[in-house]
């Protein structure tokens, strides 16, 4: 299997994460291998990556694209939020960079067959990993009213929640939400006819919200979070791709904890606490896509890239 994938924001990637050519790397979210390749051609020497990716199809893809690296190059198929275990299977303890894309792949959206699409007409799943987990399907049609209207809320950042939860359970009484299709046509009823035709599709914002909850991401990326701190070797690199703000600001926090010192109370004459800055971040604001490269890959207008440096220790 073979499906091509554009790296987002490469050239940034590679000048920030690749500090030393013959380091250990992880891609962590490898999708269709754009990135994991990018990194596998900058090293030299005794460099290694470990590419990790949820969907089965992905791994398959990741580790035909690397097999030029051979013996250097490991891909497995696993959660990211369990890098420590990976990693120590994987005989390591620490390593030089770590790369987390937190996009959807080219693939799932287009190929996949898991409804993550909101055009494409397939089985309501929404599973990054297909063998595990509930389905959106289960969610929609499932779960009290109340508790759809909080996802697309929370999740989706969708004003009209409510309307929608609402539809969606109006509908269910007939007969169950089969289809990303189906839905995302259900979804679009609820918006006046001048909003359906608009660039940016009504149902976007709730798709996201339901593979949100489907693949527990969030609570994915905040337990990542607090273990990436003792996986990276002093002056290790970690580089995180977000896209919409509710995955930006939990990263953001986190840099910002790591870059405080003493927490001690005010007007203490000697620190007790004994806290030092576990990172140091390496641009003051997210870097975004330029237009080139947004005009070239629409997928890129969304994201920031947001990096941080370890502190010797």
């Amino acid at each position: 299997m073979n499906y091509p994938h554009v790296p987002v924001l490469a050239d940034e990637v590679a000048s920030i994460l690749l500090w030393k050519d013959d380091g250990v790397y992880v891609d962590a979210t490898a999708g269709s291998g754009g990135h994991s390749e990018l990194i596998a051609r900058s090293l030299s020497g005794e460099g290694r990556l470990i590419s990790i990716d949820r969907d089965p199809c992905a791994v398959e893809m990741v580790a035909a694209r690397l097999a030029f690296l051979g013996q250097r190059a490991v891909v497995i198929q696993g959660n990211y939020s369990e890098l420590p275990g990976i990693l120590s299977g994987s005989g390591m303890e620490r390593v030089d960079g770590v790369l987390l894309d937190l996009g959807m792949s080219s693939y799932q959206l287009d190929a996949s067959g898991r409804g993550f699409s909101i055009a494409a007409d397939e089985p309501l799943d929404m599973r990054m990993d297909p063998s595990r987990g509930t389905t959106a399907r289960d969610l929609v049609n499932s779960l009290p009213c109340r508790d759809i209207e909080k996802i697309l809320r929370d999740y989706g950042e969708e004003r009209r929640a409510g309307r929608i939860a609402r539809a969606i359970c109006r509908a269910r009484e007939k007969r169950a939400v089969e289809t990303s299709l189906e839905l995302s046509s259900l979804i679009a009823s609820v918006f006046p006819p001048s909003s359906r035709f608009k660039a940016r599709h009504p149902a976007i914002r709730s798709f996201q919200a339901l593979r949100i909850a489907v693949n527990d991401e969030l609570g994915n990326l905040a337990r990542f979070l607090e273990v990436v701190p003792s996986l990276l070797s002093d002056s290790g690199r970690l580089v995180v791709l977000a896209y919409h703000s509710l995955e930006d600001r939990l990263v953001k926090r986190a840099i910002s904890g790591w870059e405080e010192g003493c927490r001690c109370p005010p007007g203490l004459p000697v620190c007790a606490c004994g806290f030092k800055p576990l990172f140091r971040r390496l641009n003051r604001r997210g870097i975004r896509a330029r237009q080139e490269e947004t005009y070239r890959n629409p997928r890129a207008r969304s994201a920031v890239l947001r990096a941080a440096r370890r502190v010797l220790s």
